[in-house]
């Protein structure tokens, strides 16, 4: 009796053992594949998100990232002075020319010179 429930285990496991299937690249199919990253640019950064210069992030991910009170990274958005800001945003938010403005994303951030401590972040598409 015992060795009936023992032949029968290893049949049911037998049976329902996963298939073994090679995907279709692998089975050396060139079909619509193409080596590369066709149409990206450097790295492998779609166009859009690379002419962003923020690291290949999605808007919303780097949006994420640079908070009031964080430490501005050197790399990301452009930096504007004082006087490319519209007036009607300088008089809005109080921005002082005693700060240095970074523009991406559709982000203005105030920056402290002293520190470089993000002091305030607006929503403005500016470009």
């Amino acid at each position: 009796m015992k060795h009936l429930l023992i032949i029968a285990g290893v049949a049911a496991l037998a049976t329902t053992a996963p298939a073994y299937a090679k995907p279709d690249h692998a089975k050396g199919h060139k079909g619509h594949h193409a080596k590369g990253h066709v149409g990206y640019g450097t790295g492998g950064c779609p166009p859009g998100l690379a002419k962003k210069n923020n690291g290949c992030l999605p808007p919303g991910q780097a949006k994420k990232l640079y908070n009031i009170g964080q430490r501005w990274p050197g790399n990301y958005g452009q930096a504007w002075n004082y006087n490319q800001i519209p007036y009607d945003l300088r008089s809005r938010y109080d921005f002082d020319d005693d700060y240095r403005y970074y523009y991406g994303d559709g982000y203005l951030y105030q920056v402290d010179p002293a520190t470089m401590l993000i002091s305030q972040v607006v929503s403005a598409i500016l470009r």
